[in-house]
């Protein structure tokens, strides 16, 4: 902060809130602005609004604790005001302060201005330390419900402020919850009782402290660990848990992590579960996940695209697309074309009525990602091949050449522009036997195919 913006805040006698209020029925009943003034010394230095959490420091200014944690946090170590020193630990909850914030407020309901309601005492580094301590314990003993209450605790206080998230993730919040789901899973997967229950309190808590380091990705991808998190996504009976175990498994798939890639691969039942998840979705949160999930691990290797292939996955993202959003739509077009690499996955597809027809669709107004792969897998499905020339016919039925057409004028480029050309010139040898049931408008075209 700047010394005149300091200097404006001390000399800054008030500041005014503007209020839309309502004239009472007397006076017609037409609205008004309505002019609140706040007392200098309920404003934050730092904000120049209205405290909701003061907080002084020990050089007797007194802050917003948002403020003033978020200055300190951005690498400062003095106070903005004073610019003598000052740390985290050294903030004091102003409550009388606070009180008469809120009695404030009170007072001017009537005028439109709303309670500050009491905030939540933040989360101190003992008190960091002593839930993931419990959390550590509960698991060393096995006490599946104590682990479980721990680790919804540490999810409900990492939730509430970024604070506290990070006072949390200091402590090692991570690492125990890691450890934990792997001293719980065991070598059997267990999908009901308290065990089940904690290991869904476990995922839960672990999506807040989200990017995993290593050691955490090392703990959660172990085989047994795997097991549980399979048999949670396929047969988890409570519908947070194969969501929170679907997020987890995201975040292990797409961290660049090759070690943990290769053990999901690797885990039995874990690709038939992640198919299981977009042939009969849960919820659209655990649907994305684990289309993600699939396509690193169909783009991992030829071996992983024919299992996937194999298990349905082609059929399950075509009439996911039908009537999926932008989100839904793009990832499941990744996963699509990713899973054309293989030969089984290209037989799938040419076997699916709605394929070519979703993907000539999909191909514009979604995004231009979802362009991208659209483009890609119909170029994968029109290649030569035994197949490749009812692929298309039928994409010249649905409008592709037009669409494609319109695409490079409107503009693209890198590899979906090479490749809607070479679609362009397969597809042009077939026009004159084949009936177009799409027309599109060609005003904007200035040059000619």
């Amino acid at each position: 902060m700047s010394r005149a913006t300091r200097v404006a805040g001390r000399l800054m006698p008030e500041i005014s809130l503007l209020r839309r209020g309502r004239k009472s029925a007397a006076r017609g009943g037409d609205d008004a602005e309505v002019e609140v003034s706040v007392p200098a010394n309920f404003v934050c230095p730092i904000s120049l609004e209205m405290m909701r959490d003061p907080v002084t420091a020990p050089t007797g200014i007194t802050y917003d604790r948002e403020s003033v944690e978020g200055w300190l946090a951005r690498g400062h170590d003095t106070c903005p005001v004073t610019g003598r020193p000052v740390r985290l630990a050294d903030l004091v909850p102003n409550h009388a302060t606070r009180r008469m914030i809120q009695d404030w407020c009170v007072a001017n309901r009537a005028r439109g201005v709303e309670r500050v309601p009491t905030p939540r005492v933040p989360v101190g580094e003992d008190d960091a330390e002593e839930v993931v301590a419990g959390l550590s314990a509960a698991a060393r003993r096995g006490d599946a419900a104590a682990c479980g209450a721990a680790a919804a605790t540490a999810r409900a206080l990492g939730r509430e402020s970024e604070r506290n998230r990070r006072c949390l993730a200091g402590a090692g919040a991570a690492h125990a919850l890691s450890s934990a789901f792997g001293l719980l899973a065991g070598e059997e997967p267990v999908v009901e009782g308290a065990v089940a229950g904690a290991l869904g309190e476990i995922l839960a808590a672990l999506t807040v402290f989200f990017p995993l380091d290593e050691e955490c990705r090392s703990c959660i991808a172990s085989p047994p660990s795997l097991k549980s998190l399979a048999s949670l996504l396929s047969h988890g009976g409570e519908l947070a848990a194969r969501v929170s175990a679907a997020v987890v498994l995201r975040e292990l798939a797409s961290s660049g992590d090759r070690h943990a890639l290769e053990a999901i691969a690797r885990a039995h039942g874990m690709c038939d579960a992640l198919v299981g998840l977009v042939t009969s979705p849960v919820s659209s949160q655990a649907t994305k996940a684990a289309l993600v999930t699939a396509y690193y691990l169909v783009s991992s290797g030829d071996r992983a695209a024919a299992r996937f292939a194999e298990l349905g996955v082609v059929p399950a993202a075509v009439e996911l697309l039908v009537d999926a959003d932008k989100g839904t739509s793009e990832k499941a077009l990744a996963v699509l074309d990713a899973a054309l690499c293989a030969d089984a996955g290209v037989e799938s597809a040419r076997a699916h009525a709605l394929t070519v027809p979703v993907l000539v669709k999909k191909m514009f107004r979604v995004s231009d990602m979802a362009t991208d792969f659209a483009v890609s897998a119909l170029w994968r499905l029109c290649r030569a091949g035994a197949g490749a020339a009812p692929c298309r016919a039928e994409a010249l039925r649905v409008g592709a050449f037009q669409k494609l057409l319109l695409l490079l004028q409107v503009g693209c480029a890198g590899v979906t522009k090479e490749r809607a050309s070479e679609l362009l010139k397969m597809l042009n040898g077939s026009r004159g036997s084949v009936e177009c049931i799409e027309t599109v408008d060609f005003k904007g075209l200035k040059r000619p195919f």
